[in-house]
């Protein structure tokens, strides 16, 4: 009876034993994906990387930052799975130069250039004329950037116009007083005060931001529909899990929650 009793127990040990290790197996195989994206898409991918992680044994991990300082990162060796590029300029240059599964690049939404204002608008701008008067202080960002290389392309459209012309251009070049590698920081310090006005997208005025930032529009005829891609890098570990979280971001229900942020969805074109 108590030999029985001890190898009762012995078996439940064992037991326990078994199940510890295979539920520490499970919890090991949760896979995580590494997303670096374009920081200006913080809070959709938030809300879309939410539904696509509810719906899978993944997990995501971001590195949100400039287009320029991403794709530096992954020339020089940085682990990706997937990028989130605000431009196509940035895309193709990787796909070139093989860091990208080709096949898997989409264009997953679209963006308009807009100036934004503090609230208080202290320089009281309130048209594109209003950017070549002097004094007025405005921060874009660096040529590299997508938001900064669309800023430039609107500019250029200007100074085609007879209406503005080239000189139109160099005194709004000439008033600006900072060049940030995130359009981020454009918006939030304009929020600030720190300026008058900045050169950013559409979409870049989050919730956060309403009530901190007011949007000036520019025409279609002078604006620029930026390009969004996103894709799978070819170093992946993880493919068939990076594409199901490019179909996330894909679907309506991915689709819908950009156009909540202010993009121009791919889908309903």
């Amino acid at each position: 009876m108590i030999y029985n009793k001890a190898a009762y127990l012995m078996l439940l040990s064992l037991l326990f034993a078994l199940l510890f290790v295979s539920s520490a197996g499970l919890a090991e195989e949760k896979q995580e994906l590494t997303v670096f994206s374009a920081a200006g898409l913080t809070g959709a991918m938030s809300e879309i990387t939410g539904i696509y992680e509810n719906s899978s044994n993944v997990s995501v991990k971001f590195n949100f930052d400039g287009v320029p300082a991403l794709r530096a990162q992954i020339e020089q060796g940085a682990y990706a799975d997937v990028l989130i590029s605000g431009n196509l300029k940035h895309m193709n240059a990787l796909k070139s130069e093989g860091f990208m599964d080709n096949k898997s690049v989409v264009i997953f939404v679209r963006n308009k250039v807009a100036i934004i204002v503090p609230n208080s608008n202290p320089a009281n701008i309130v048209g594109l004329k209003d950017l070549a008067v002097p004094g007025v202080k405005i921060i874009m960002g660096t040529k590299d950037l997508p938001a900064g290389d669309y800023a430039l392309q609107v500019l250029d459209k200007l100074a085609a116009d007879p209406e503005y012309g080239p000189s139109f251009k160099e005194s709004v070049l000439a008033n600006v007083v900072s060049l940030e590698t995130t359009v981020n920081r454009v918006v939030s310090k304009v929020a600030l005060g720190e300026a008058d006005c900045g050169f950013a997208f559409i979409s870049d005025v989050s919730p956060q931001m309403v009530g901190k930032v007011t949007k000036i529009f520019i025409p279609d005829e002078y604006n620029v529909i930026g390009d969004f891609p996103v894709g799978v890098l070819d170093q992946s570990k993880y493919k068939e899990e990076a594409q199901a979280f490019i179909d996330t971001i894909m679907s309506d229900e991915g689709q819908v929650i950009f156009e909540k942020y202010g993009f121009v969805a791919v889908k309903k074109e």
